[in-house]
C-alpha cells in the first residue's frame, strides 16, 4: 500500500485527498475522526455498488458506523431533480442527522448528487468523496462543486459543499473500460495545459493508455505511473480551487475547453463522454484563438496532437450555430457576455470576456469542416 496525502485549506473546510494503491479498505479508519455521529448513508449507483459497496460497507461498519445505502441506476440521465429528492427521502428515512455524513462511492454522476443531497439535506452535513472512475479522482471530487442536471442544461441546481475526506484508490480504475478511461484525459489533458510543459509533456509524451489496445478493461494500466499523474492532476486543482474556492475569478481558469465541450455535450444528449466533449471544446477553442491571433499556432498543435495521442476528438460534428445556441443557456454566461478560457503558451491562460457574437466567430473559425 502506498500514498499520497494532499491538503486542500479552503476557506470553508480545510480536508485531505488521500491518493494510492490498496487504501479502499482504510476508508473506516479514516472517516471515524471526522464524523461525530453513528450513522452513514453509502450513496452509489448499480454499476459501482457490486463491484466495491460490500467492501465499504464492511470498512466502515468494522470502524463502528451503521450503514444504508442509496443505490440508483447508472448514468448521467439519473443525475436529475427525481433521484436527488429520492436520495433525500432515503437520507431521512435512515435517521441521518446533522452529526451523520453521505458517502459518495462512484464516479462523478454519483459524486455531484451525493454531495448536492448532502449539501441540502439539514441544510448541509458531511459528504466523503470516494471516486473510483478517473475523472472523478482528477476533477469532481476535489473543489466542492455539487450539482443535478436540468431539462434547460447540465448542473443548472446545484451548490458549494467541500468534503471532510476525499479517498482515491487508483486500483479501482481496474474495473473501468479503457473508453471510459480514455475519456477523463480530456481533463487530464486540460490540466496539463493548465501546470505547463512539465506536466503537459508527461502526459503527451509517453500515453498512459498504450498498454491498453485492445483490453476489456484496465487491469493492464501502470497503477504507479496512473498514481503519480493522478496526484498531481490535483494538486493542479487544489492550487486553483484555494484561492478562488467560489469560482468568482482564477477558478474560472478550470473551465478550459467547457465552455464549447459543454455545449458539445448537451447537443449530443449526453451520449459523448465528457472528457472527450472537452478534448474537442479545448481543441476547437485553440484554433478559434490562433485564428484570431490569440493563442500561438504551435501551442494549438502542441494541444491537438496529445489529444489525438489519446483517441480523444479534436473536433464535432455540431454546428457552430447550434453551440452557440446552446450557450445563451451557460450558467456560465454574463449577460452578453462570456468569459473565453483562453490558451496564451502551456502553463499561461487569460480569462478574457467575449461578446458572444465575438466568441461565436472563434467557434466557426475552431470548427474543421
Amino acid at each position: 500500500m502506498s500514498e499520497e496525502i494532499i491538503q486542500v485549506p479552503t476557506s470553508s473546510r480545510a480536508y485531505d485527498v488521500i491518493c494510492g494503491r490498496g487504501i479502499l479498505d482504510t476508508l473506516g479508519e479514516r472517516v471515524r475522526p471526522l464524523v461525530k455521529g453513528s450513522t452513514l448513508l453509502i450513496v452509489t449507483d448499480s454499476h459501482v455498488w457490486p463491484l466495491y459497496g460490500e467492501r465499504v460497507a464492511d470498512s466502515l461498519r468494522n470502524a463502528g458506523f451503521a450503514i444504508s445505502i442509496f443505490a440508483f441506476e447508472a448514468g448521467e440521465a439519473r443525475k436529475n431533480l427525481q433521484t436527488y429528492a429520492t436520495c433525500l427521502e432515503v437520507m431521512a428515512q435512515s435517521g441521518l442527522t446533522r452529526d451523520d455524513a453521505v458517502i459518495a462511492l462512484g464516479g462523478g454522476v454519483v459524486g455531484d448528487l451525493a454531495g448536492f443531497a448532502a449539501a441540502t439535506y439539514m441544510r448541509g452535513i458531511t459528504v466523503v468523496q470516494v471516486p473510483t472512475s478517473l475523472l472523478a479522482m482528477v476533477d469532481s471530487s476535489v473543489g466542492g462543486k455539487t450539482a443535478v442536471d436540468l431539462q434547460g442544461g447540465k448542473n443548472l441546481a446545484g451548490a458549494f459543499l467541500q468534503p471532510a475526506l476525499v479517498l482515491e484508490d487508483v486500483e479501482t480504475l481496474a474495473t473501468l473500460s479503457p473508453a471510459l478511461l480514455t475519456d477523463a484525459f480530456g481533463e487530464i489533458i486540460k490540466h496539463g495545459v493548465l501546470a505547463g510543459p512539465a506536466l503537459f509533456n508527461a502526459i503527451a509524451d509517453h500515453p498512459l493508455t498504450a498498454p491498453l489496445f485492445g483490453a476489456a478493461d484496465c487491469a493492464a494500466l501502470d497503477f504507479d505511473r496512473m498514481a503519480t499523474i493522478v496526484a498531481a492532476n490535483v494538486r493542479v486543482k487544489r492550487d486553483v480551487v484555494v484561492i478562488d474556492e467560489r469560482e468568482s475569478g482564477i477558478r474560472q481558469t478550470l473551465n478550459l475547453g467547457h465552455t464549447i465541450g459543454h455545449a458539445i455535450e448537451a447537443a449530443s444528449n449526453y451520449t459523448l463522454g465528457h472528457g472527450a466533449c472537452v478534448a474537442a471544446g479545448l481543441a476547437i477553442l485553440s484554433r478559434g484563438a490562433t485564428a484570431l491571433g490569440l493563442t500561438p499556432a504551435p501551442v494549438t498543435r502542441a494541444i491537438a496532437r496529445c489529444i489525438d495521442a489519446y483517441g480523444l476528438p479534436t473536433n464535432t460534428t455540431v454546428g457552430a450555430e447550434a453551440i452557440i445556441e446552446r450557450l445563451r443557456m451557460d450558467k456560465k454566461r454574463h449577460g452578453s457576455n462570456v468569459n473565453a478560457v483562453i490558451v496564451r503558451f502551456l502553463g499561461e491562460v487569460e480569462v478574457r470576456p467575449m461578446e458572444i457574437g465575438q466568441f461565436a466567430e472563434l467557434v466557426r473559425a475552431g470548427i474543421v469542416s
